[in-house]
């Protein structure tokens, strides 16, 4: 399925898609951030405050698959477009929020708004890229899903340190709803999709192959221990380990600055292997158990080694994240084939995502249970380290076909 008078996926284009991504990040990010001061502002407890992490992820992930069902349907260029409108209207509308009751509502819009990135980056990527060129664009569209939450945690961090937490929402909200003029110009004149209904694999044909429910179970185990990090990271280092705010900024930043460098690294590295000659599949399994293994090994380490250690421990996670980003997306893009990716990629990220709900509200619990983080560490890596197995329903890491069986052939076996 193709859009008539469709741009060009020249550079242009994917730099607005990692803008896209960082501003993403950026959005989802800032509660986390300003957690904090928004915890003893309005007087929370670890749970209502995990509530509060994980109610972006009760819209964000049922969503993913409406937003792949619209990239699909009425095109990903005006559906991100919607959705950045919507997200930038929730994240300017937090910082006027009175209360807990107000923020969690705001937080379940943005998710709403925010479900529309993945399936639409899949589509646009599937559509005009073949399959050894995903890493490199992936990855480039990953430097903003790491960079979103370094400058989210270190300049926002900042921001909020000297002005406090609502000017800064209040600033970032507008500022998502500017990268609408240039994503609008760039995408000006795109007509509407092709009308080719038929051809587009259903949601029971794609929910039916063992290979989506690897990629969505793989995905899950490694973002459990991903939304962990990005979600309790600010109150960790604050609350456990005594670093000031601007402290916890810094050490933030770090980590996702490496995690920018990583994605990059592992998209150029895999797509540069697999150009001259290494198999795909092999390629892309290999650094998806890398990074899952690493991942626990790191949380291992954040859990029962001294501080210094510990932060080094954290600050090496930041590798894993980049290595899992760059291989995730481009493993649905290749399976769901430019004409499901938008779909493919909505539905295991769909999957993948309930990490998002479960994982901040498991640590929540786990630390005014225990009085510590030492269990909740323990958890993220022994969900990291299960999700080697997903990947093995897997068989190979190509393009699925959908087209319905023969009657002859349906009627056998």
């Amino acid at each position: 399925m193709t859009e008539s008078s469709a741009p060009g996926m020249g550079r242009g284009l994917i730099a607005l898609l990692a803008v896209g991504m960082f501003i993403n990040y950026v959005d989802r990010g800032n509660l986390a951030t300003a957690a904090p001061l928004i915890k003893d502002q309005l007087h929370l407890s670890n749970t209502q405050a995990g509530v509060l992490l994980s109610a972006f992820f009760w819209t964000y992930v049922p969503f993913q698959l409406v937003a792949g069902w619209l990239a699909e349907r009425i095109g990903p260029y005006r559906t991100l477009a919607m959705g950045v409108a919507l997200w930038s209207v929730a994240t300017f509308a937090s910082g006027l929020a009175g209360g807990f009751v107000g923020l969690l509502l705001l937080r379940l819009l943005l998710g709403i708004g925010e479900s529309a990135t993945y399936p639409c980056n899949a589509k646009i990527l599937a559509s005009n890229l073949p399959p050894e060129k995903l890493g490199a664009a992936n990855g480039t569209i990953g430097i903003g899903q790491a960079l979103g939450p370094a400058v989210g945690t270190f300049g926002g961090g900042l921001l909020i340190a000297g002005f406090g937490w609502r000017p800064v929402f209040l600033l970032f909200g507008l500022a998502s709803a500017l990268w609408l003029i240039p994503w609008l110009r760039a995408t000006r004149g795109t007509a509407a999709w092709d009308r080719q209904a038929q051809t587009m694999p259903t949601l029971r044909a794609i929910l039916a192959r063992r290979e989506l429910w690897g990629a969505g179970l793989g995905h899950f185990a490694f973002n459990y221990g991903f939304y962990f990090v990005i979600s309790w990271l600010p109150l960790y280092l604050v609350k456990a380990r005594g670093f000031s705010i601007t402290e916890m900024s810094i050490v933030g930043g770090l980590l996702y600055l490496i995690y920018a460098v990583s994605v990059q690294a592992s998209g150029l590295i895999a797509d540069a292997r697999v150009a001259k000659g290494a198999d795909n599949s092999r390629v892309r399994k290999a650094l998806m158990i890398m990074a899952h293994i690493g991942m626990a090994a790191c949380m291992l380490l954040c859990a029962v080694a001294p501080a210094i250690l510990s932060l080094a421990a954290l600050l090496t996670a930041g590798l894993f994240f980049g290595m899992a980003t760059a291989t995730l997306y481009p493993i649905g893009q290749t399976l769901g084939g430019p004409i499901a990716a938008g779909r493919w990629i909505g539905v295991q990220n769909c999957l993948g995502n309930i990490a998002g709900i479960v994982a901040p509200i498991i640590t929540g619990r786990l630390v005014d249970t225990t009085g510590g983080f030492g269990w909740a560490f323990g958890v993220a890596a022994a969900v990291s380290l299960a999700g080697t197995l997903a990947w093995r329903l897997i068989p190979r890491i190509e393009a699925l076909d959908f087209s319905p069986l023969p009657p002859s052939r349906e009627r056998v076996g």
